[in-house]
């Protein structure tokens, strides 16, 4: 489909009016003046619109030149991105890597390494995605995300993936010390907890079976959307339940959570990296090298 518009069309306009003049505008795109006008005239012509005022000593934008000016760089930058991205791609880079990351851990987890990653200076995107429970697995699985940190050890689904175990993660059973169960005397047993709420984080799963870790089916729920929400819940008194201890243990020190002994513990959780091993893109495989010997993540499973 024929279109007046063209990029050339768009460089000449970005070129008279960086530099002031038709002949310094042919001076840097290595044309004759000549051609630089026609290129112009032939533009105006198409649109049946005046681009440039010519009355005075040099030729000026008129409100059209300068919004199609405007625009069409919009235009250029999408065009010299989409040319360098192109590049990209043909040297192995990817123009985006998605990572997904459990709920029990802190985003800040994956900071040294995307700091580390910018310093390459390869123009990639990186987009950071927070799973809860099976959601994790999920979003590789359904190719949501390229690479997982922290998916636990016992939702993983069939498929060919690369795994690296991080570490294991220990939980604890925490109240708010407002809470009833504050002062009850322990270990609490299945009776005694089932007759508050338990604050829970919804698993993002979309096609895996959903977790539903340390609640007792008679047990009612008070439901947030991360892990983050779940510590705020219980802190607040609103609701109890099992929660990352190294999470909390600053809360803990503070006494604005209280750990209790519970009849039936929790066993500590194996997390780890994942992705397809089929996938070589080079943004992934450093990152998924930097990752898997992070010497900070294990401080971020251990209280």
């Amino acid at each position: 489909m024929y279109s007046a518009i063209t990029i050339d069309a768009l460089k000449v306009l970005d070129a008279i009016n960086r530099k002031g003049s038709f002949a310094g505008a042919a001076g840097e795109l290595f044309r004759v003046p000549s051609a630089i006008s026609y290129t112009v005239q032939k533009l105006e012509e198409d649109l049946n619109v005046t681009l440039f005022d010519r009355s005075g000593h040099r030729a000026v934008l008129t409100p059209a030149g300068l919004y199609l000016l405007e625009e069409g760089r919009i235009l250029l930058d999408a065009v010299e991105n989409l040319a360098h991205s192109t590049r990209q791609v043909a040297q192995g880079w990817e123009t985006r890597l998605r990572i997904g990351f459990n709920s029990i851990l802190p985003a800040e987890c994956l900071f040294p390494a995307i700091r580390n990653f910018s310093t390459l200076g390869v123009p990639v995107d990186v987009q950071i995605t927070e799973e809860v429970f099976a959601g994790t697995w999920d979003a590789l699985q359904s190719r949501r995300v390229d690479l997982i940190v922290g998916a636990d050890d016992f939702s993983k689904p069939a498929g060919s993936f690369t795994c690296q175990n991080l570490g294991t993660m220990e939980f604890i059973f925490a109240v708010s010390p407002d809470h009833p169960l504050a002062n009850a005397e322990e270990p609490l047993s299945e009776d005694d907890i089932s007759h508050f709420p338990a604050a829970v984080a919804a698993d993002s799963s979309r096609s895996l079976p959903p977790g539903h870790a340390g609640i007792f089916h008679r047990q009612r729920t008070l439901t947030g959307t991360t892990v983050d929400h779940k510590i705020a819940m219980q802190k607040a008194g609103l609701g109890v339940g099992w929660l990352p201890k190294f999470r909390v243990k600053e809360l803990l020190a503070r006494g604005e959570l209280i750990e209790k002994q519970v009849s039936e513990p929790r066993q500590p959780a194996t997390l780890q990296a994942a992705r397809h091993t089929d996938d070589k893109g080079k943004a992934l495989l450093w990152f998924w090298e930097r990752l898997i010997n992070d010497p900070t993540i294990p401080g971020w499973l251990e209280a």
